[in-house]
């Protein structure tokens, strides 16, 4: 049995003419408020609140970001200027305090384990992979 399966999900469909349904309620929006601002304040006084409408829905009309609708933008940043946001910092050792640390850290109940440097670490593994080695020839 075969199906179907749809292809272009991420494309919606056109609805009034070329335009999508978000599309077309930005521009009918847009120009909706614009009337109501028109009507409110006059030409003169309701100019530049117009233009700004006017812009904001041209611009969620066409312009896309990313290839992305701008409203995704808008979303995400009024979600980032809201949001509480963790800052996470870091102190920075000192040589003095980090030294001291490490000392605490290695005495124990009065007893002390000794340090394990790059080279005793080497001299170990190679010591390890030696013991490995003949146990493999008996």
């Amino acid at each position: 049995m075969q199906f179907k399966v749809p292809q272009f999900l991420e494309i919606e469909d056109k609805i009034f003419g070329p335009f999508t349904f978000s599309q077309f309620a930005y521009l009918a929006g847009g120009a909706g408020l614009c009337f109501v601002l028109f009507k409110l304040l006059g030409f003169l006084l309701g100019f530049i609140p117009m233009l700004a409408v006017a812009g904001l829905s041209a611009a969620l009309t066409f312009y896309r970001p990313n290839d992305k609708p701008l409203m995704n933008m808008l979303e995400a940043g009024l979600k980032y200027v809201i949001q509480d946001k963790l800052y996470i910092w870091k102190r920075k050792k000192l040589k003095k305090h980090a030294q001291k640390v490490a000392t605490e850290n290695i005495t124990q109940g009065g007893a002390t384990t000794p340090r394990l440097t790059s080279s005793r670490l080497r001299d170990l593994a190679w010591s390890l992979d030696v013991l490995d080695l003949q146990k493999e020839e008996k």
